[in-house]
């Protein structure tokens, strides 16, 4: 018995015809621009999204901002955790009368709010750098709030608390600044 061939393939008129091929595209809403003006290759970009709509255009600064609040967190927690009535003097220009411990849980406070500073520092997503920052000027808006009547009620207003209180301020300035930096729209080219 003889084999019997197959047919000859033939080839797609769709895959050379350019207008085809447009055609096809369209119906499967590829190649078009969306609402924001962007391209889309393929429908796997459109479900899964561009990442480049992500991505934060960084203001001036910002990267060594959270590095300079990685460290310095880490550094008065490790202070607090490590030599609490150092930190306390240095405060508050006296002896501290009553326990460690809430000096202590202070610093352990600290140290985890460092550990998000320093996550905030390694990834480019916009949500976490805003809510790093955030986190950072409520943190400076409580501890000068908590500092302030400390020292009205102590009536003991010192050099070292002055300059507390004018650094957490210039803290709070610059971290609302950055917050609103990466927050803004990116403007359309």
């Amino acid at each position: 018995m003889a084999a019997k061939q197959p047919p000859p393939l033939m080839k797609k008129h769709s895959q050379t015809d350019l207008v085809s091929r447009l055609k096809t595209r369209k119906i499967l809403g590829v190649g078009g621009e969306d609402d924001d003006g962007e391209v889309h290759r393929s429908k796997i970009s459109q479900v899964l999204g561009n990442e480049i709509k992500f991505a934060v255009r960084e203001p001036l600064g910002l990267r060594v901002w959270q590095l300079v609040s990685a460290v310095m967190f880490s550094g008065v927690a490790i202070m607090a955790l490590a030599f609490p009535d150092q930190l306390y003097e240095a405060v508050f220009d006296e002896e501290s009368a009553s326990s460690k411990t809430p000096i202590r849980l202070y610093g352990g406070a600290l140290l985890s709010i460092s550990l998000i500073m320093w996550n905030a520092l390694y990834t480019a997503e916009k949500v976490i750098i805003r809510w790093s920052l955030l986190t950072e000027a409520c943190y400076f808006a409580v501890q000068f709030l908590v500092t302030t009547v400390s020292l009205v009620e102590n009536s003991r207003i010192t050099t070292g608390a002055v300059l507390l209180l004018v650094s957490r301020v210039l803290f709070i300035l610059i971290s609302i600044y950055y917050y609103y930096q990466v927050g803004r729209r990116p403007k359309k080219v």
